[in-house]
């Protein structure tokens, strides 16, 4: 090796050496040196006659864990060796870390209290993986070994060598190295005497300029971000240092400049201007920490004063004096590494605010694995987290959002939109919300929802509940200081309060403002499932429903709801309930008739209207109008099957040779009708409502139910009505449209019995007037029968033939036609025909729209709709046809099958017109018959 090198090594060892042995200037003591600094150079000397052993870096790292972990208590040394371990990894000037850490860990392995036993020592020849390995196939190179591991351990130990004698080498005449330096003994420098090396390395450091002493001189300012006169800032960001330093220098002077500019740079952050409360609890403990940081500096400047002033640098140097730039670096490094994460967390909140804040903290503690980073970011929180428990606590306890700068995880909306919804409903679903990107990370998303939950509550039953006094009387009670930390104080504080709330929210909806009773009259009055008022309601109403819309008057359908409810079961609702039920008119239409525009009302106020919404309230009418247009045809179905049972026995009976055959079939036509329109019935009031209100009250009778699962429960108590009970469109099948259909045709039909009634009764009447007429001519001697009433039968038979070979060449059944009062016999045989025709053609239409609902109904998933067509076609009267698969509807085609209601009366009204006056004429006829009656009498 060259001289250069050498003389390093030499003055390394010799540091190292006078370090180690105790310090005292005598002359065996600086025999003791020699021998020491001799072995250690015999060390070096033959281990370059051994082979490279293997290093790994990360084993000698778990031997020197394990013997940290086994020799301490506390594994406080162990993290810190695993700290300084990950520091020395990422170090690039340092490449021999393993050879760094295995030396490190053989001199911590010596036995200080071996001693070296008399005679000559030398180094072993042989090779050795360690400095105490040993070959145990050579006994004597092993005692050689030995007895070498001692004079090492004793030259580093307190005591240093007890005796060392002078040696050759094994193998004869001494090395050169060996030869110079048993010529000259070595002497242990004085305590005031400088090392050889540390001379060297102190004039060089005198030599620059400025000095190191100037330097340390002015670090203090530098650490405080203030221009010194060797080191100024040029900006905020910016460190001028003298261009004369060596790079050495340089290099720990930019390590000292790291600090200095972070500090800066988060001074000028806490001068400028403020957003939030959270961001000003960030301010004030980056404040904390930062004068935590000017009391190192002020200790550090401290210690530089006391050593300038104490130590004659010309002579001894900085290294005697223990302050120099090295060792600020040292001193400086954790306050460094504090700066550098206020930084990155000033950095990255400046597009964020209030919880977010918190989050990028809680990441820092939660995910770092540096023990020294966590323990600082939970410092932070704990000053941080302040403005976000005292929100909290006021959410919580009072029900108010204290949240100026919008922080919090809970958002008060301010757009008021008018959207037709209840003031209860906009209370609890649109005055406040949960903003998720908000949660904070050191609460769950569960917790949020029960803080959000609570909160709520409480504004609810203070501003839309009016029981203010039950919420102050709540935080008086149970109020109490939240703080980070102390997780299982909070979790059991929120779950608490969580209960109180609930409870005290569920008991006044269902006592004080009886949401269960108005659920209840709802399904009774809305639904028709109290079936004595319904039926004395339209019993009351179908004469003045018969007539058009614009005559029908409110005050005279209010009088007709109020008899129904006096002469039914319905009187004995409270009188709450009675009250807001009503009876009103819809929107009035060009050609509706009274059963078109009638509906019933029932009133919701507020709070209950937060489950009752106006939303639901329109479902409710659907299902009203719907169920409402049933009953209306099962009346008409039962009031024409009672008339032609009735009459059968009586004027019908007369007529039968005529009209027997007619009647016959329209019987079974209209028991057809009336079985479907009672299965109908029987289905969407038992099999539907009936087990969905059991489903209703079983959600709402749950012992930790909440509002929002009211609500929920509500919701889906009407999408089962409407989807179950034939409401809502099933994907390409369209169910509302086809049952207005098959509703029109039934009434219809009705209107068509009602015409042939009509026509049985004129052609009864005429029966009459003959007879009348034979009987008085018999009385006067005259021929009962004439020539003139002869021609007209033969006239009106062939008139009737003649119309019944067109209707047979006609492709298209012919119109029904309308009676005159004065009924003729051409007039008779013209209208009877087109009656039969009309009959026999909707009797067909409800026969195939029956068939196309029940293939639609047997391939539904679910089975109580499956059912539905099973019990419809129990004896298999109707061929099921399954009809192919159409394309969705579109909101036009939907916006058709709402309007099918109304195209039912208008094309009744339009049939009307055809045969206007049969009905009356058939009246009429009763009237003439119960007029000879009285005159035969």
């Amino acid at each position: 090796m060259s001289n250069g090198r050498e003389q390093r090594i030499s003055d390394a060892l010799g540091q190292l050496i006078d370090r180690s042995l105790p310090l005292d200037d005598t002359d065996a003591s600086n025999t003791q040196y020699a021998r020491a600094l001799e072995a250690a150079q015999d060390i070096l000397e033959d281990s370059g006659d051994a082979p490279t052993i293997a290093g790994d870096v990360y084993h000698t790292r778990d031997l020197i864990n394990r013997r940290l972990i086994q020799d301490n208590d506390t594994p406080q040394r162990s993290l810190r060796f695993q700290n300084l371990f990950s520091r020395l990894l990422v170090h690039p000037v340092l490449s021999q870390k393993w050879a760094i850490l295995h030396l490190l860990h053989q001199i911590s392995d010596t036995d200080p209290t071996v001693t070296l036993p008399d005679g000559p020592i030398r180094p072993s020849p042989k090779p050795t993986p360690s400095l105490r390995s040993v070959n145990v196939s050579d006994s004597m190179s092993n005692h050689g070994a030995k007895r070498e591991d001692r004079v090492f351990d004793e030259a580093f130990s307190r005591q240093g060598l007890s005796s060392m004698a002078n040696h050759t080498s094994r193998h004869g005449s001494p090395r050169p190295s060996q030869i110079d330096r048993s010529m000259e003994t070595p002497r242990r420098p004085r305590k005031d005497e400088p090392a050889k090396g540390s001379a060297l390395e102190n004039d060089r450091l005198r030599d620059h300029d400025p000095s190191e002493a100037a330097l340390l001189r002015d670090i203090p300012f530098t650490l405080q971000g203030v221009s010194s006169t060797n080191l100024k800032f040029s900006s905020t960001n910016t460190l001028e240092m003298p261009r004369t330093l060596p790079a050495p220098i340089i290099a720990l002077l930019h390590t000292l400049a790291e600090p200095s500019l972070l500090y800066k740079s988060l001074s000028t952050w806490l001068e400028s201007q403020h957003n939030g409360l959270v961001e000003q609890s960030l301010r004030a403990a980056i404040g904390v920490e930062l004068r935590s940081y000017l009391g190192l500096v002020a200790t550090l400047e401290g210690q530089i004063r006391q050593a300038l002033a104490s130590t004659d640098i010309s002579k001894k140097g900085l290294g005697r004096s223990g302050v120099t730039l090295r060792r600020c670096v040292i001193w400086t490094r954790e306050a460094t590494m504090g700066l550098r994460l206020m930084s990155l967390v000033v950095e990255e909140a400046k597009n964020r605010r209030g919880c977010q804040i918190i989050s990028l903290i809680h990441s820092f503690s939660s995910s770092h694995g540096d023990p020294f980073v966590g323990a600082f970011a939970e410092r932070l929180l704990s000053h941080v987290t302040r403005p976000f428990y005292d929100m909290l606590r006021q959410w919580i306890y009072d029900g108010e959002l204290a949240d100026p700068y919008h922080e919090f995880f809970v958002s008060e909306q301010q757009e008021k939109i008018d959207d037709g919804r209840g003031r209860a409903t906009s209370v609890w679903e649109d005055k406040y919300k949960l903003d998720e990107g908000m949660i904070p990370s050191i609460v769950t998303a569960e917790f949020a929802k029960k803080v959000f939950l609570i909160g709520k509550s409480l504004n609810f039953i203070r501003y839309a509940c009016g029981d203010s006094e039950w919420v102050e009387n709540y935080s008086k009670a149970k109020s109490q200081e939240l703080h980070y930390g102390d997780t299982a104080s909070l979790i059991s504080s929120i779950d608490e309060a969580y209960r109180t709330t609930m409870a005290q929210l569920i008991s006044l909806m269902t006592s004080k403002f009886k949401l269960i009773e108005h659920l209840t009259a709802l399904k009774k009055y809305l639904m028709l499932s109290q079936g004595d008022f319904v039926a004395l309601l339209m019993e009351s109403l179908a004469s003045n429903l018969d007539r058009p819309a614009n005559s029908q008057y409110r005050h005279t359908l209010t009088a007709q709801l109020e008899h129904s409810i006096r002469n039914s079961n319905a009187q004995y609702e409270s009188e709450d309930v009675l009250q807001r039920l009503d009876a009103r008119m819809l929107e009035l239409s060009h050609g509706e008739i009274g059963w078109d525009v009638f509906t019933l009302e029932y009133k919701i106020d507020a709070p209950v209207d937060v489950i009752v919404t106006p939303h639901a309230s329109k479902q409710y009418l659907k299902v009203f109008n719907f169920l409402w247009r049933v009953k209306r045809v099962e009346f008409a179905l039962a009031s024409t099957w009672r008339r032609a049972m009735t009459g059968a026995r009586s004027e019908l009976g007369a007529v039968a040779d005529k009209t027997g055959k007619d009647w016959q079939n329209a019987r079974c036509v209209i028991a057809e009708m009336i079985h479907f329109v009672t299965q109908l019935q029987y289905y969407i009031l038992f099999e539907v409502i009936e087990a969905s209100w059991e489903t209703l009250q079983k959600a709402l009778d749950r012992p930790e139910v909440t509002l929002d699962d009211m609500i929920q429960a509500h919701a889906r108590y009407l999408r089962s009505i409407t989807h179950k009970g034939l409401l809502g469109s099933s994907g390409y099948l369209d169910f509302p449209t086809q049952l207005h259909e098959l509703l029109k045709l039934m009434l219809a039909y009705t209107d068509a019995l009602d015409g042939l009634y009509g026509v049985s009764l004129h052609e009864l009447s005429r029966r009459d007037a003959k007879a009348a007429r034979i009987d008085s001519r018999t009385r006067a001697g005259k021929w009962g029968v004439t020539e003139k009433d002869e021609d007209d039968d033969f006239d009106a038979a062939h008139r009737r033939k003649g119309l019944r070979s067109r209707d047979t060449d006609s492709p298209l059944p012919p119109p029904l036609l309308k009676i005159n009062g004065d009924m003729t016999g051409a007039t008779d045989s013209s209208v009877l025909p087109a009656l039969r025709v009309r009959m026999g053609s909707l009797a067909s239409d409800f026969r195939a729209k029956i068939s196309g609902l029940l293939g639609d109904l047997a391939y539904q998933p679910d089975p109580d709709m499956r059912f539905l067509g099973v019990v419809m076609n129990f004896n298999d009267t109707y061929k099921v046809v399954r009809r192919s698969r159409r394309t969705k509807p579109t909101e036009k085609d939907d916006e058709k099958g709402e309007t099918k209601g109304k195209e039912i009366e208008k094309e009744k009204t339009s049939d009307e017109k055809a045969a206007g006056q049969t009905v009356v004429n058939g009246e009429r006829s009763k009237r003439s018959e119960a007029s000879r009656g009285q005159a035969s009498r």
